[in-house]
């Protein structure tokens, strides 16, 4: 329940950044003898060709450099980088990201292009603001296991203590300490999520406490709760309370007021489900499941579809007609029915 919480709550964060942006027409590796010997060769520098609308511009990325370190090669190969992407490089960290495929490249047949991207306007050296989504769990992940370098995870994870390898509770606390700073400070935006619990009743006590305390939190997700239980008892606990939720966390609810479909509706939506599985009915025989399923459920009425089309099927017709639904509800129960049925001869059944 945690982890899922902390997966559809996003941070949106915005920096300013001075990078190097452009479409890459040049890209060489020089290498030189291994100073440490042996046969292999390292890299001493790479020579980047970066064009944009408004110009060209060739980077030497050396160890002699202030910002960009051979290293940065690297990055280059990690993200699949050649000749006629657009990318850009940070200059203070040397990261490097691919946007895509120039467009002056979409008439070539590349089966392996992800998306043509516009060349770059203005100069090819430029401050430029990056916009990243990442989630709270990508956050905690990060920081339980530093993997070093300048991208907004690593930078955050150089706030806390290195090499932790459990996600905990202090961790958790300490991680929101600098999410809401960063909210606070403008650096950052909260992307509240949706959580949504289908058969909410069936969470027990443990469940509630947690959800509790994690819907008091200014970083929460928005949460969703369904249920179709009246009075029940409360998983772990013997006490009965309205749809099996504590009254407490109840009270910090709004409950949505939802009404039982008319007949008319139900036939509409049979309709649609009919269409959707390509099963050919009349209008008499969806009038009749709308009928049936006002005296049953919705759920039963769309559950006779599937057998009344084989049915019309083995009588040799490829549309469902009136017979063909009441011959098959003579065959099943509803859930009611059913129910009826084995309080009517409780004597007759094994207990």
């Amino acid at each position: 329940m945690s982890g899922y919480s902390l997966r559809l709550s996003g941070l949106r964060i915005k920096e300013t950044k001075e990078v190097y942006e452009g479409e890459v027409t040049e890209l060489t590796p020089c290498e030189t003898e291994n100073p440490m010997g042996g046969y292999g060769k390292t890299v001493s520098h790479v020579v980047i060709g970066l064009k944009t609308a408004k110009g060209t511009k060739q980077l030497k990325a050396s160890s002699a450099e202030k910002h960009l370190d051979p290293s940065i090669y690297e990055s280059l190969q990690k993200e699949k980088v050649e000749v006629g992407d657009v990318i850009y490089i940070e200059a203070n960290s040397g990261a490097v990201k691919r946007q895509g495929r120039s467009d002056t490249f979409a008439t070539e047949f590349d089966l392996e292009a992800e998306e043509y991207v516009p060349l770059p306007k203005g100069d090819v050296h430029k401050k430029k603001e990056i916009v990243q989504d990442v989630t709270l769990h990508d956050l905690d992940v990060a920081n339980a296991r530093p993997q070093g370098g300048q991208d907004i995870l690593s930078m955050m994870g150089q706030l806390m203590k290195p090499k932790k390898t459990e996600i905990t509770d202090k961790l958790r606390k300490e991680i929101n300490k600098v999410v809401n700073k960063y909210i606070d400070q403008g650096v950052a935006e909260l992307v509240p999520g949706v959580l949504f619990v289908d058969e909410v009743h069936m969470l027990d006590i443990e469940c509630f406490t947690y959800l509790h305390r994690a819907l008091e939190s200014t970083i929460s997700p928005i949460v969703i709760f369904a249920t179709n239980r009246g009075n029940c008892t409360i998983r772990g606990t013997e006490i009965s309370a309205p749809h099996g939720i504590p009254l407490d966390l109840l009270d910090r609810l709004m409950i949505i007021r939802t009404l039982p479909y008319s007949q008319e509706e139900m036939v509409q939506i049979i309709r649609i489900r009919a269409q959707t599985e390509n099963i050919q009915a009349d209008d008499e025989s969806l009038s009749l499941l709308g009928e049936i399923g006002t005296k049953t459920t919705l759920r039963y009425a769309v559950q006779l579809l599937t057998p009344s089309n084989l049915l019309a099927r083995i009588n040799g017709r490829s549309s469902i007609n009136r017979q063909d639904v009441e011959e098959i509800n003579e065959l099943f129960y509803d859930a009611k029915s059913s129910a009826k049925l084995l309080a009517e001869h409780e004597d007759k059944y094994m207990k």
